[in-house]
């Protein structure tokens, strides 16, 4: 049995909570199941040297996951050093941001979000970038609304989850259990019109056919299909 009484094709319970951190410019706490991310927002009126004088501006993200939002503390990366993972996951996360609008309908200004997870079941990274991309909707919106851009930005929305490959059948959106075990992971992030942003898969336990891979897709577009309601809120 799955966590949630979930069967294979479906998501975890899923919910977010706008203005969680409110002397942000904007933030949301997204849940998934037992997996719970913040994403706050801060807008600066600057860009990183290589952009400065093109007027375009920059979405960037930061991810990290607080001390005891796993099964066992976690010293914080500020004290060691980032890890790989992190910067992996935090690159992920800005390219994926980048795809949603055209940069130079921001100016030269910067949009930081941070990704801090709080409690730890599997799927953080998508999460985040379910989350991060609902933030972002939110601050430019807000901004606009202030008079700092002259026009709203078109913005296409997307979402991200996870899929794999678990005793042998496909399942939706993995928790940490399903995760740690399973033969094939990955992660899918896809656009309100269908389009792949980024893919992410891997072997754990054995390789894994062109049928599996297909079938893993089909679910992934099912469950962003599904989160990218969200949007409508």
């Amino acid at each position: 049995m799955r966590s949630h009484n979930r069967k294979n094709n479906e998501l975890r319970p899923y919910s977010i909570e706008r203005g969680f951190q409110p002397q942000a410019d904007a933030s949301i706490l997204i849940r998934m199941g037992d997996t719970h991310v913040l994403c706050s927002v801060t807008v600066e009126n600057s860009v990183p040297p290589f952009l400065k004088g093109s007027g375009q501006g920059w979405i960037t993200a930061e991810y990290g996951m607080l001390p005891c939002s796993a099964n066992s503390r976690m010293q914080r990366e500020a004290v060691k050093g980032r890890s790989g993972r992190t910067f992996e996951i935090q690159r992920l996360i800005g390219r994926s941001l980048r795809m949603m609008l055209d940069l130079r309908q921001l100016g030269e200004r910067t949009i930081r979000v941070d990704c801090d997870v709080i409690n730890a079941d599997g799927g953080t990274r998508t999460a985040a970038i379910t989350g991060a991309a609902l933030a972002v909707r939110d601050v430019l919106i807000k901004i606009q609304e202030n008079g700092e851009l002259e026009e709203m930005p078109g913005i296409m929305p997307l979402a991200a989850v996870s899929v794999g490959i678990v005793n042998n059948e496909p399942v939706l959106d993995l928790d940490y259990l399903e995760d740690s075990s399973a033969e094939v992971d990955a992660n899918f992030i896809m656009t309100v019109d269908g389009r792949w942003v980024e893919t992410q898969s891997t072997a754990e336990g054995k390789p894994f056919t062109r049928e599996q891979f297909n079938q893993l897709a089909d679910l992934a577009e099912k469950g962003i299909k599904e989160l990218l309601r969200l949007w409508q809120g």
